[in-house]
């Protein structure tokens, strides 16, 4: 029975995540003395998706302190058992429940936060509803497919007042951060653009019709998603080259982490590019069907141009300035910085040894994506990839897709969130669900 006066620790949590300030004088206990965690910083956790990727979350999150997992999800039987062994290897036997449906998890009322690891297609649909049931949520990229669906998830994590945050870890990177520190602070003089090199995919030949795995809801798998065939490759981590599941390397495979960083050093967090154009050779007549080659030009009001390319089309501009490939190149009137996940390099090279002054513009530090969304729960802070950053740094992928099959220069007005005068392209923004499902 919880003693007269106490905040439930869900309501608690919830109430430092909002900002609200409590007494300085609480029981011994809140304050984690005599062996107790203290409610404020003990969370309990579920993890939605558990496959390759959500396997490493679950490993990632037991190693956070003050983390209890109570519970996995995850349509495949097998990637359930095998996240359970792990949870209960750390934490105990018994400790961690199962479940194969994610709406079952998120109607614990135990669980204060949620890792969504699915595949894409299934991003937003779960996000909105762990968002009203008051979970907190460690969201894997991309948001979602469509801008509408991203536009639906901002408003669920809005009204519910959650601590969100973006999988685009690179933001918890001290490299990425020092080189949108100097771009924001004009040590390259003027932005002018932005270049990026995404990995690709081969094509992959159409495959036979296969008996579906008897511990996989297949049914559950696609969701959303229209009705196809069951083969292995589909339901791989070969999902993001299929189109209706995923944009490809555009985005969720791989595009999203550099164009986010884009969004960061352009001070983009709350907009985006207002026009977009270039163009892309999608894959055909197999079962990927996303662009396996692209260039792609956002210009942005600022008059700076972000260039999205994939990794062959980028290594061409990658020798222009003696590099031997292309992560992300920031070019302005004064120098450019190249930086990647091991690596920064300038011009002047004494540009990467420069410190900043007191009273120029800093952004927020992390080099834990984990432990600083773990932090922003308990402190009511704000992530470094907030849900704002999320969705505009999701939607440039989506100009880039749309502008590509329409074939044309597309036009983007970022206050409304739409194509001004381009019915064509303003269908592109949603796409129709499978019943029952909606967002």
């Amino acid at each position: 029975m919880r003693p007269p006066g106490q905040i439930p620790r869900r309501r608690f949590l919830h109430l430092a995540a909002s900002g609200v300030v409590f007494p300085t004088i609480v029981p011994a206990s809140a304050r984690g003395a005599f062996g107790h965690t203290a409610p404020s910083n003990r969370i309990t956790l579920g993890v939605i998706g558990v496959g390759g990727m959500g396997t490493g979350h679950v490993r990632g999150f037991l190693t956070q302190p003050g983390v209890q997992m109570r519970a996995v999800c995850d349509v495949r039987g097998a990637h359930r058992e095998r996240a359970v062994e792990f949870v209960e290897a750390a934490q105990g036997s018994g400790s961690c429940a199962a479940y194969g449906d994610f709406r079952e998890l998120l109607a614990r009322d135990d669980i204060d936060a949620v890792c969504i690891v699915t595949p894409d297609h299934w991003h937003a649909r779960i996000g909105v509803e762990a968002a009203r049931r008051g979970k907190h949520m460690y969201y894997e990229k991309p948001c979602s497919r469509t801008i509408a669906e991203n536009k639906a998830l901002r408003a669920a994590v809005r009204r519910s007042g959650v601590v969100f945050q973006f999988g685009t870890q690179q933001r918890s990177s001290d490299g990425y951060r020092h080189a949108c520190e100097l771009v924001r602070n004009g040590r390259i003089g003027q932005l002018q653009t932005i270049m990026i090199g995404s990995a690709t995919a081969p094509p992959n030949p159409l495959r036979p019709e296969q008996p579906v795995p008897p511990d996989l809801d297949y049914d559950l798998w696609l969701g959303p998603a229209p009705w196809a065939p069951y083969c292995d490759e589909r339901c791989s981590r070969n999902f993001t080259h299929i189109y209706d599941y995923s944009l490809g390397c555009l985005s969720g495979a791989w595009g999203i982490h550099d164009v986010d960083i884009a969004q960061w050093a352009l001070d983009a967090d709350d907009t985006g590019p207002v026009e977009t154009e270039g163009w892309g050779r999608f894959m055909k007549d197999g079962l990927f069907d996303t662009a396996e080659s692209w260039e792609v030009e956002h210009r942005y009001a600022s008059g700076a141009t972000l260039v999205h390319m994939d990794m062959p089309t980028a290594l061409k501009r990658a020798w222009q300035f003696r590099l031997r490939w292309m992560s992300m190149l920031f070019t302005g009137s004064e120098g450019w910085i190249h930086v990647s996940r091991d690596s920064l390099q300038t011009d002047p090279p004494s540009l990467a040894r420069e410190l900043l002054g007191p009273d120029e513009i800093r952004l927020p530090w992390s080099r834990d994506h984990r432990a600083n969304f773990l932090d922003a729960i308990r402190t009511g802070s704000r992530t470094v990839s907030p849900i704002e950053a999320a969705v505009r740094s999701d939607a440039v992928c989506q100009h880039a897709d749309i502008a590509m099959r329409l074939g044309r220069k597309v036009r983007w007005d970022p206050v409304t969130e739409e194509f001004p005068g381009d019915e064509e392209a303003n269908r592109l923004l949603a796409r129709p669900m499978r019943a029952p499902w909606r967002v």
